[in-house]
């Protein structure tokens, strides 16, 4: 950030910071909320009341972030079966989990509702730290919790930090997955990032590396060897309605354990990168859904593939938290507006 704001300025909300507000209008009415404004250009709204996702996010005049119809709703505190598809705002990201990722699924184990309950639950605001760059404090952040909890039963808790810097286009989320209760639970977690036009749109790089395999096997349409499946496609009829594609990825880490991958741009000179550690997260999840005015493509971090609990507990792939375990998930999103950042980073990928 330049510095000619110095001896310039009364109230630092005037460079950026995190302004709380509850919407008061439509499907999402009373849902609490937070924009956080870095003062780089880059700006975003944590929903509270939905496990602290992030729903809009823009760069300058861009938006980054996949807007469903329905856009932010009342948390469906009991969804069953598919109801998760009704609250699903898309966003730049809503969290899966915290015990099961995947489809709908009944066993011994109990009832499992699609991609699970957290981001159906509201959190608890801990703290709000605002930046004070006339005392030389860039940083700023909000810290919530969120209880996925029942009596009788697995007792799970998110602690969530999201963090930023004035004058930085980049996201922190750091989260701790604590078992709260007395016996071992399952956990599996996905970081459903959802972007979407002008960021998505035909031709755009869609950036990862590492061994794949198609979610639908041979019937997939788009993940199959021959097909260039790293760009952008344009609407297309077969993606009305149902019509989607996956890969699972056991995405290359670097030197330092750290995977990297997202989207490019460069008719409108915008990059998007997600950062994460492999022992954390060592699956990522590359969904394309080309419908018309359902248009998006999501990367997705996580434990697992999102095949389910019982899928991942018949290959001894479901992690048990233990009680009193805490289990810790770092993730940084860069966006990029300058081309030599950009380019830096694709010779890096």
């Amino acid at each position: 950030m330049h510095q000619t704001w110095r001896n310039k300025i009364s109230n630092s909300a005037q460079l950026g910071g995190i302004e709380t507000s509850v919407i008061d209008n439509g499907p999402g009415k009373g849902n609490r909320i937070a924009w956080i404004n870095t003062g780089s250009g880059l700006r975003f709204k944590v929903v509270i009341d939905r496990a602290m996702d992030i729903a809009d996010a823009f760069y300058n005049q861009h938006s980054i972030a996949w807007l469903s119809h329905a856009g932010i709703t009342e948390p469906l505190l009991a969804a069953k079966g598919l109801d998760w598809l009704s609250s699903f705002g898309g966003g730049l990201f809503t969290t899966c989990g915290l015990s099961h990722v995947g489809g709908p699924e009944t066993d011994e184990f109990g009832e499992q509702s699609l991609h699970g309950k957290i981001s159906n639950l509201k959190a608890e605001l801990e703290s709000i730290i605002q930046p004070d760059p006339i005392a030389g404090k860039m940083e700023m952040s909000i810290t919530a919790r969120t209880k996925e909890t029942q009596v009788l039963g697995p007792n799970l808790e998110l602690k969530r930090t999201i963090s930023a810097t004035l004058g930085k286009s980049t996201i922190r989320i750091y989260d701790e997955v604590t078992n709260k209760g007395n016996l071992p639970a399952p956990h599996m977690l996905l970081y459903h990032f959802n972007f979407g036009w002008p960021l998505v749109d035909e031709g755009a790089d869609i950036i990862w590396k590492g061994d794949w395999k198609p979610r639908e096997g041979n019937s997939n349409k788009i993940f199959r060897q021959g097909n260039n499946f790293y760009k952008c496609q344009p609407p297309i009829d077969e993606h009305s309605g149902t019509g989607e594609e996956a890969a699972f990825i056991d995405v290359v880490q670097d030197n330092l354990g750290f995977c990297n991958c997202g989207i490019h741009n460069p008719e409108i000179g915008l990059a998007v990168f997600l950062k994460f550690q492999k022992k954390q997260l060592p699956w990522l999840t590359n969904w394309q859904h080309w419908g018309k005015n359902e248009y998006v493509t999501g990367l997705e971090p996580g434990t697992n593939p999102p095949i389910g609990q019982a899928k991942a507990r018949e290959n001894k792939e479901l992690i048990f938290i233990q009680p009193g375990e805490t289990r810790c998930y770092s993730l940084q999103i860069d966006v990029l507006g300058k081309q030599d950042e950009i380019n830096k980073f694709l010779e890096g990928k």
